[in-house]
This record gives C-alpha cells, structure tokens and sequence, in this order.
C-alpha cells in the first residue's frame, strides 16, 4: 500500500537518499528543507509523488503550516521522519550557551516542534510510524561531543517515552541510531565547532579536530543501503524500538551493553542495599 512520508533535513544526505528510496517504492513524500529551492534542485519539481515545502525545525509556526501543506496535498501523513540535525563538536569547556541552545534547539527541540504537528494526523487515522534519527552518540559518550552526544541521549529519552504514550493509537516510534555513515555530516556545511578556546585544552583539541578530518569521505557506512532499509521498516508489522544501522554501531553498542551489565553485576549489593527497611518499622 502506498504510503505518505513527511522527511526533515530532506535537501541533502541522508534525508535526501530516504526521500529517494521511498519514492523508488511507489510512495508520495513531503521533503522539508530549510531552503525549498535547494530541496527541489537535489529531488527535483514537485510531482504526484513529491511535495517540497520550507521548513525551519525550530520554527513552530512553519512547522503547523508544512504539516498543513502536506494534508491538504496527499490528505495523511503515514510516516515520519525526523532527520534534520547537525553535530557540534568541541570541548564543553569551550561551548557556549547559545552553542548548547543552537544543538538542543535543532536536534531536539525541533523534533518536538514537527511531531507535536503531525501527531493528531497520526492519531485520527489511528495509525502511524515515526522515525526518530538518532546515532551511535545517542548511546555511547564520547570526548568532543558533549552537545551532540546530549541532545542523541535526550532524545532516545523522548522517543521511548512517546512510544508508551501513541502506542494504543497504532502508531510506533523507531529509533534509528547509524554510526559513521559516508554522508556529508563531518563536511563544513553539518558541522560546527566551539569557538572559544581554553589554552590547556589546545593538544587534545588538536588532536580531536585531526581525527574528525581524516575520518571525513572515508566513513564505513552506506547511506543508500540505510535508506532502503528505513523504507523495509516503515512496512514490517513489528518494527524495531532501536535500529542500529552498521557494524562500527553494532560492536560499540554491543560492547558498551556487556560493560553496563558486568559493571551492574559488580555493584548489586550496594545498590539494591539502598532500600529502607521500612517493613521492620510497621
């Protein structure tokens, strides 16, 4: 049956390869992009397949009004993907507020603008699939990406709370978490950096910035392939809550697990030790 996509951060990357792969499959999408122009140069003129529409995340009010142009053109909205984000990278001693506010307000914040919109399109059809496009550093921290890594974790939080929340109304959250992906996420058009620098942290700096740039264009993952996949789940009755998208991600996640579960193993007696003994006071 064919279905109708609503895709963030469609003008490029990932979200431009989804928007490919559910067309390739016979659906309609609603490509949203900051820019409208820049998303019908990478997709192509609207059709009866495709719909671009202007859409600033952060924007609430855009937000309402694609949302609106997506029902008024293919009349529901089956599938959802939040995909619009950006990394910022740096130590968090050299952030900013307005670093931390700029991360959260695109990577999480954003998300709640768009899937508060599309939800009662979702729950009057009593059916619905939400993408939440998360990462490996949605589950695994690590040094240079506080901000990411934070606005990855709070979202996973949010994702598995709707989940509870929209599951009697049919409609299901996946949390897609990709390791490095050959996308253009490291590149100087997704990537920002702190800007203010603490003189003890110039050597580890250094070598952080190094290490992004020689990972850049050479990245294991494939976004086509995660793409396809994305459309395979959109149609499996019971989807994953988490999928994790390549074997860098897959071993991570793997190993960080078995540590949590020796590390609780190790810790039972003193953390179960802390409940009351309360009966004994009855």
């Amino acid at each position: 049956m064919q279905k109708t996509w609503f895709i963030t951060g469609a003008g490029r990357g990932l979200g431009a390869d989804i928007v490919r792969a559910a067309m390739q499959a016979g659906d309609r999408v609603v490509a949203a992009g900051r820019n409208k122009a820049a998303v019908s140069d990478a997709l192509g003129p609207d059709s009866d397949q495709l719909l671009a529409v202007e859409l600033d995340v952060n924007n609430e009010k855009q937000a309402q009004a694609a949302v609106d142009a997506a029902a008024a053109r293919f009349g529901k909205i089956d599938v959802l993907v939040n995909n619009a984000g950006y990394g910022h990278l740096g130590l968090f001693e050299e952030t900013s507020v307005q670093d931390v506010q700029s991360q959260f307000g695109t990577n999480l914040f954003g998300v709640f603008n768009v899937t508060r919109v599309v939800l009662p399109l979702m729950r009057a059809a009593r059916q619905g699939r939400i993408f939440n496009i998360s990462s490996l550093a949605g589950v695994r921290g690590v040094a240079f990406g506080s901000l990411y890594c934070a606005s990855k974790f709070a979202l996973e939080g949010f994702s598995e709370s709707l989940a509870q929340e929209v599951a009697p109304f049919n409609i299901q959250v996946v949390i897609v978490e990709p390791g490095p992906f050959r996308t253009d996420f490291l590149s100087n058009d997704s990537i920002r950096f702190a800007a203010h620098a603490v003189a003890d942290y110039d050597m580890s700096r250094s070598a952080y910035h190094s290490s992004f740039k020689q990972r850049d264009g050479q990245q294991p993952g494939d976004p086509v392939k995660l793409a396809l996949a994305m459309v395979r789940l959109a149609r499996e009755p019971e989807p994953p809550r988490r999928f994790v998208a390549g074997s860098v991600a897959f071993e991570s996640i793997k190993s960080k697990l078995n540590d949590m579960q020796a590390e609780l193993a190790e810790w039972r007696p003193l953390s179960v030790a802390m409940d009351g003994d309360y009966a004994s006071l009855r």
